[in-house]
């Protein structure tokens, strides 16, 4: 086994004065937890070189993978990001205040509208996951790519029942 990590030294050390119980769940839960704020503090660095806050990568991003024209309703946004629709209202006004978005009206329903990108949004999202794929690479660095298939695959097993 290679070295020794830091939840090998909790784990072992509640082993020691809990040995009734099974800590294999944090063997496995606490390295995800502790890679998690890896993970975020790498999105925060990408995004913020995008002079983006993390919300607005999430909107954003929704629009892009939208495709062109990059649109979509609040619905689908708020739907996409899980956030309230009070929430997206807010998220959606304070875009459309940086230029990022643009609201206008939807053509087939009077009473809607639909949220586009602009050329501005368009241009920090596409920076801002080049520099988040390339962040979070350097992340799995040290794993080969057969054991990041096999990772990915495990991780989408255990999240299937969440999402």
């Amino acid at each position: 086994m290679p070295g020794h990590d830091e939840v090998d030294r909790i784990v072992d050390s509640w082993l020691r004065e809990r040995p009734d119980l099974d800590f294999a769940p944090l063997q496995v839960l606490s390295r995800v937890a502790r890679l998690s704020k890896h993970l975020d503090r790498a999105r925060r660095t990408a995004f913020s070189r995008s002079e983006l806050a993390s919300w607005e990568f999430d909107v954003l991003s929704a629009l892009r993978r939208a495709g062109t024209p990059y649109e979509l309703s609040p619905k689908a946004l708020l739907q996409q990001t899980l956030v309230s629709s009070g929430t997206m209202t807010n998220r959606i006004d304070r875009l459309v205040d940086r230029d990022l978005v643009k609201r206008r009206s939807a053509p087939n329903d009077g009473r809607g509208i639909l949220v586009g990108m602009t050329p501005a949004g368009l241009t920090r999202v596409d920076a801002a996951i080049t520099r988040l794929v390339d962040a979070e690479a350097e992340l799995l660095d040290t794993l080969s790519v057969t054991d990041q298939e096999r990772l990915a695959g495990l991780l989408r097993k255990l999240s299937l029942d969440f999402d």
